[in-house]
């Protein structure tokens, strides 16, 4: 079977497991001299480990999802500080804000200069300065990924920052800093990753690489989703679940993802709404429709073979058909209690627009068949109820 060219990349280096919190001190010691620590809205939640750091630091809170504006801040923050390291501790939010802060310190201006779709999209020409990512959540991979999505409300829509220099230097993975996360977080995380596997196993442009990885992430998420949502301190499932995000983050990082994380993306410039729970609500609409248009359409594709193989992964089961896998996954969101896009407020007014912009996102072009609008319409609405 021939290979296609293709590139990986990810972290300069990578350190996981439980504990590997303590080696924090000295991994930032080592690229900087002055550190702006990015954390979430409650600085004193880490406050051990920041206490830590053996270089000055100042602290940036990141109150909510990361926005142009707070990406100003943030950048403000670093520069009065004198900061040449950023750290950023915390879920997804958080390790955005904390690359795009890098990124601009580095290159200069202001994030619309950079920003697709809202900004000027200008090229990014210089590597960010040196950045550590350490998730506190297992779900969005943004430890491993070359881009942080910022929300520009004058426009409804989020966008993203991208460029190859901006991967962390550094990604710290400890699945005990996932230990106090409540059981709606780990759902909304854990469906995120789940998805981020399974969507660049089946992508346009998967790889060997990735498809090693999505499919070592999808068994992970099988073995450990349900376990940590329904016991936070069972460390082996954080565990899995926190492997399951970093690889996740690697192989869509490579191989693009697909309309799921399309529709995603758009949703959340219109609703607030978590990304891994639009994910999640999303993601068996989304399965069936590319099962059903690819058997239709591209009866020998090979992305009908990995949805089979997905399912086996997830349940266990080597036997598993793609439907067994739907059925595991329509049982998990249940378990999970994931609720219908109509309950954060979705309406049917909101679905030529969203389907208009989900058809050119960014995300969507990764999928494994293209989806006429009418197929696109139907998925929302069944997301939506």
């Amino acid at each position: 079977m021939s290979t296609a060219p293709f590139e990986f990349a990810t972290a300069g280096r990578l350190l996981v497991g439980p504990g590997r919190a303590a080696e924090l001190p000295a991994v930032v010691r080592g690229l900087g001299t002055r550190a702006l620590v990015c954390t979430g809205a409650h600085p004193d939640r880490h406050h051990e480990l920041i206490a830590r750091l053996a270089v000055p630091y100042a602290v940036f809170p990141v109150t909510g999802e990361p926005t142009v504006d707070l990406a100003r801040a943030g950048v403000a923050a670093a520069r009065e500080h004198r900061a040449d390291v950023v750290v950023a501790i915390g879920g997804g939010s958080v390790l955005d804000l904390g690359k795009a802060v890098a990124m601009l310190l580095a290159n200069g201006g202001d994030p619309l200069d950079y920003l697709e779709v809202v900004g000027q999209g200008h090229p990014i020409a210089k590597p960010s300065v040196p950045c550590v990512a350490v998730p506190t959540t297992a779900g969005t991979g943004s430890e491993v990924t070359a881009n942080a999505v910022l929300a520009s409300p004058a426009h409804g829509l989020k966008a993203s920052l991208r460029a190859p220099g901006m991967i962390p230097r550094v990604a710290l993975v400890d699945p005990l800093l996932t230990i106090d996360c409540p059981p709606a977080v780990t759902a909304a995380s854990g469906l995120d990753a789940l998805t981020q596997c399974l969507e660049p196993l089946v992508s346009i442009r998967a790889n060997p690489v990735t498809d090693a990885l999505a499919r070592e992430g999808l068994r992970r998420a099988g073995s450990g989703l349900r376990r940590a949502y329904a016991d936070g301190t069972d460390v082996d499932a954080r565990t899995d679940m926190a492997v399951c995000a970093l690889l996740g983050g690697m192989a869509l990082a490579n191989a693009k993802l697909g309309a799921v994380h399309g529709f995603a993306g758009v949703i959340g410039g219109v609703l607030d709404v978590p990304h891994g729970l639009a994910c999640a609500a999303l993601l068996v609409p989304v399965i069936e429709a590319n099962v059903a248009a690819l058997r239709a359409r591209q009866p020998h594709h090979p992305a009908l073979t990995r949805y089979a193989e997905s399912a086996a992964l997830l349940t266990g089961n080597a036997q598993a058909s793609t439907a067994d896998g739907i059925a595991w996954l329509r049982e998990t969101l249940s378990l999970l209690q994931v609720p219908a896009l109509g309950a954060y407020g979705l309406r049917a007014e909101h679905a030529d627009d969203i389907v208009a912009k989900t058809a050119k996102a960014s995300s969507t072009q990764g999928n494994p068949v293209v989806l006429e609008a009418a197929e696109l319409h139907a998925i929302l609405a069944h997301a939506t109820r």
